[in-house]
């Protein structure tokens, strides 16, 4: 049994890394919307609720990038610059999607913040932030395979 799951954790290594790094980088970000929310929220505004959006997205794309390049993806790519501006490019698309998620949820439909903020916008976001790393920013080339 011991040696099913020892080659499952292989097989599954970079999902399953990506798992824990992405808790990391989202209890993380909760913690920076937390602080944003505490000094920004005066009315729960729309604005209010983007620029703690934006602030959150600036601060898990500076805290994910390392961390999915060295760990998850073992990225040995040396064009660093580029593959920062292609995984903060392919981030902002799922900020769009999280300031949307936001918007809709909080200011029009009035739901709790946190509840929309974890169970909604948090879960989608991670799946298409590794659809994108995995497929756009991180793959592999052909002879790097072999």
């Amino acid at each position: 049994m011991f040696n099913k799951i020892k080659e499952l954790m292989i097989k599954y290594r970079e999902l399953i890394v990506y798992v824990i790094v992405g808790f990391m980088v989202t209890f993380f970000c909760w913690g920076v919307a937390g602080i944003g929310k505490l000094f920004l929220d005066v009315e729960n505004s729309s604005f209010q609720n983007f620029l703690n959006n934006t602030l959150n997205w600036i601060a898990g794309v500076c805290f994910a990038y390392p961390l999915n390049r060295k760990w998850v993806f073992k990225s040995t790519n040396p064009q660093i610059f580029k593959e920062f501006l292609g995984f903060a490019s392919s981030r902002l698309s799922t900020w769009v999607l999280d300031v949307f998620i936001m918007w809709l949820t909080v200011n029009i439909f009035h739901w709790n913040y946190w509840i929309c903020k974890i169970f909604i916008s948090s879960v989608l976001v991670m799946v298409v932030n590794y659809i994108f790393s995995k497929f756009l920013i991180f793959r592999k080339k052909k002879k790097e395979e072999n």
